[in-house]
């Protein structure tokens, strides 16, 4: 393995890149990357997920291809939040997400160093090495379409001791933990995976809000910090994303916050830099304002382009080498304390990934997050009779987000408990025109729930529920995502929270419904004007 010493220009920039690949094994694309461009390491994506032992065989094959042709270990990295943001989610203990763990009542800090831990270590058991968790966004507007639950919730403080415990827990397990979308993507409504947000906020606002657990992090020695791809006009003179700004990776992240560890970006490829900055160009201006390690996740031809571009601003004096250098000594000394520059143990072997003991962790992590936000007509639990059980269908709300596979819906997670259900399943974009078929079908039920996703965005989905309280027979809504939903109907009866609609969170939702579960969650978020963080139903009494 060759050291940072004897490294050509081109092999100490080819380290500063993190590539996304097509496919489930390495392909001749793949191969070239590390071999001959010699790419710091590779992202995976559920594109290239078919269950653990194969993940686990991939990630052996990329380090055995780097390893061959004696060049440094490769980093390996997913994005692995939990809840509804996951790559892997089949075999593991795939555990709550962020939202979902803030929710579990007074022992939610432990909840999530453990949740981190044990996904941290069933990722190293896999061969991943950096996880881009977690989010410490303070996510304080309703209207976010991007980070919702993804977020501890809307206080600065608890987002800071949540992301703490949650980067204690994965650096344990010995993964690099990623702390998430600095300076905050938390206040913004619009999505940068689209287009570039806006943050107007003030120096001072954003400091006593979006920097705050950001701060927390760095002083307790987080591995690594992602960019955001938003423009904050408080912190930045020209109208530059954070990802593109020397002001505020070097400026302020480095030389006013101390952060010594590594500054990566988030995608180069998301509209917010490609369609105002170009991809290419963007990675050296990165470069330029203090990354270290440059995200690009799909197209291998603005992979090798961004590298050649980078070598050419060193030659051209845009960029010195010993810029580059310290980037490169920066990634080995992280590569270093992780371990990954040791010889990496034979992942398929590890039998940790799982295993009983994780699952049971999940489930009981997942059953304390759930949250009665009001039952004004004490209709839980659910009476053993005629149920209609509609669940709108989780969807892709972002690129961030990927699609959803699988049978899982409310319906069959109550009739798995003995109830009689009418189970109804309905794609999120065809709400409207299905409702008819909807109010038909309740005509034969006693009692009606209805599982809402991101209602706040879908107005279909708000009118379905108006119909259906027309019946005047007793309704339940649960949110299988934002809890925001309950703004947009504030006159039902019953509410509940769930924050994602994963199978083992429809599982807890049922169980909840049929009074098998003594209430535990809080809200983590602020439901204007009745019900602020940290209320549950049965504080007002």
């Amino acid at each position: 393995m060759k050291d940072i010493q004897t490294m050509t220009l081109r092999e100490k920039i080819g380290q500063m890149l993190l590539c996304g690949f097509y496919g489930t094994e390495a392909t001749h694309e793949l191969e070239e990357l590390i071999e001959e461009h010699q790419i710091g390491g590779v992202i995976y994506f559920a594109r290239n997920v078919v269950h653990p032992l194969q993940v686990a065989r991939l990630s052996n094959q990329l380090q055995q291809i780097a390893e061959r042709s004696n060049h440094v270990p490769l980093w390996i990295s997913i994005d692995q939040e939990g809840g509804m943001v996951a790559r892997i989610t089949e075999g593991v203990a795939l555990m709550p997400g962020q939202m979902a763990l803030a929710a579990g009542g007074s022992a939610a800090l432990d909840a999530v160093y453990e949740a981190a831990f044990i996904s941290g270590k069933e990722l190293r058991a896999l061969g991943i090495n950096i996880n881009f968790a977690p989010v410490l966004d303070v996510n304080n507007n309703s209207d976010n379409p991007v980070i919702g639950v993804r977020s501890f919730g809307e206080s600065p403080e608890l987002v800071a001791e949540f992301g703490y415990q949650s980067v204690k827990g994965f650096q344990a397990a010995n993964v690099v933990a990623t702390a998430k979308h600095f300076p905050g993507h938390g206040d913004t409504n619009v999505d940068s995976h689209l287009d570039l947000p806006t943050v107007a906020h003030s120096l001072e606002r954003i400091r006593s809000v979006e920097l705050v657990p950001f701060v927390k992090a760095i002083e307790s020695g987080v591995d690594a910090i992602m960019s955001s791809h938003i423009y904050f006009p408080a912190l930045e003179p020209d109208k530059l994303p954070v990802t593109l700004s020397k002001t505020v990776l070097t400026g302020l992240l480095r030389e006013e916050l101390g952060f010594e560890g590594v500054i990566m970006t988030d995608c180069m490829e998301m509209n917010a830099i490609s369609e105002h900055f170009g991809t290419v160009a963007a990675a050296v201006m990165a470069v330029e304002a203090g990354a270290d390690l440059i995200l690009i996740s799909h197209s291998r031809d603005l992979q090798v382009a961004a590298i050649a571009a980078i070598e050419r601003a060193v030659r051209e004096g845009r960029l010195t080498e010993a810029r580059i250098d310290a980037s490169v000594a920066r990634l080995f000394a992280l590569k270093h304390l992780r371990g990954v520059l040791t010889p990496q143990p034979d992942a398929a072997t590890v039998p940790v990934v799982g295993t009983a003991a994780h699952c049971a962790v999940a489930q009981r992590l997942s059953e304390a997050s759930i949250t009665l936000v009001k039952d004004e007509q004490k209709l839980l639990p659910l009476r053993r009779e005629k149920t209609l059980a509609v669940t709108v269908a989780a969807a892709v709300s972002s690129d961030v987000d990927e699609a959803y596979a699988g049978p899982a819906s409310l319906g069959a997670a109550l009739a798995d408990h003995g109830l009689d259900v009418i189970d109804c399943v309905i794609p999120l974009r065809e709400v409207g025109e299905r409702s008819k078929a909807v109010l038909e079908d309740a005509q034969q039920a006693e009692q009606i729930v209805i599982g809402t996703y991101n209602a706040r965005f879908h107005p279909a989905q708000v009118e379905l529920v108006h119909a259906l309280k027309a019946l005047g027979k007793p309704l339940v809504v649960v949110a299988l995502r934002v809890p925001y939903d309950l703004l947009e109907m504030p006159d039902v009866s019953t509410f509940i929270a769930a924050y994602e609609s994963r199978p083992l969170a429809l599982q807890s939702t049922a169980r909840y419904l049929l009074g098998q579960l003594t209430p535990q969650g809080r809200l983590p978020v602020s439901l204007y004007p009745h019900y602020q963080a940290d209320w549950k139903w049965e504080s007002h009494k």
